[in-house]
């Protein structure tokens, strides 16, 4: 904590797993950390909450900055081989999101983490909005960086929304601000207004990949 850069922003992170009666879904990978026994901080706590980590069927990524991706893959310590975080999971990426995140690696992409995407045959690559299943919907919205997605899981009972970094916290749903960290902080700002308001009015459950104070709620 003392030696973080100066003037450098400290957010919590943190993916979330839906179990719906068809799918164990997880949103987003996190930055991909072992534990001190080398084990994937993100498979740890799956097998924590009593879920096997090849019992993944849905990895839905809202984009590919590194602190959302770090898990997307990972390194054999021995073997020096990376191989899918997920195997048995279907990972759904945005195709621009993709290209984009090797062409900017560096310091929001981290492109060795991502790259096995394009050479495994359990990627779907998605454009624009559309809807997976019958059930889970995504939405370009390319507020926080220009190929972001928005997830809305509705199973009939339930409508759980993941916004990414559209709706990373409680604070920024409630407030109206432009931030600097945003690739179009107007939109980004529009965009948490609209969500609050389809939320509200729809009853879902907002899952807040930066705010472990509140994690989910609804308005």
């Amino acid at each position: 904590m003392q030696q973080r850069n100066h003037g450098s922003l400290l957010v919590e992170i943190q993916p979330f797993l839906v179990i719906t009666d068809r799918d164990y879904i997880l949103l987003d990978t996190g930055l991909g950390f072992r534990n001190a026994d080398g084990v994937l901080q993100l498979h740890q706590h799956l097998i924590d909450h009593g879920v096997n980590p090849m019992e993944i069927t849905k990895v839905l990524m809202s984009h590919l900055h590194k602190d959302h991706s770090g898990g997307v893959s990972m390194l054999d310590p021995v073997s020096g081989q990376r191989s899918l975080s997920f195997p048995q999971a279907t990972y759904y990426v945005n195709r621009q999101e993709m290209n984009y995140a090797i062409e900017m690696d560096g310091k929001s992409y981290h492109a060795e983490d991502v790259i096995l995407l394009q050479q495994r045959d359990n990627v779907v690559f998605v454009d624009g909005n559309g809807t997976i299943d019958g059930y889970i919907h995504y939405e370009h919205s390319g507020g926080h960086c220009p190929h972001h997605q928005v997830f809305l899981i509705d199973d009939g009972e339930d409508k759980v929304f993941f916004g990414g970094d559209e709706a990373p916290q409680i604070s920024q749903m409630k407030n109206r601000f432009i931030a600097k960290y945003d690739y179009n902080g107007k939109r980004a700002m529009e965009l948490r207004q609209e969500y609050l308001e389809r939320g509200t009015r729809e009853g879902w459950t907002f899952a807040y990949y930066h705010d472990t104070k509140l994690p989910f709620g609804k308005f």
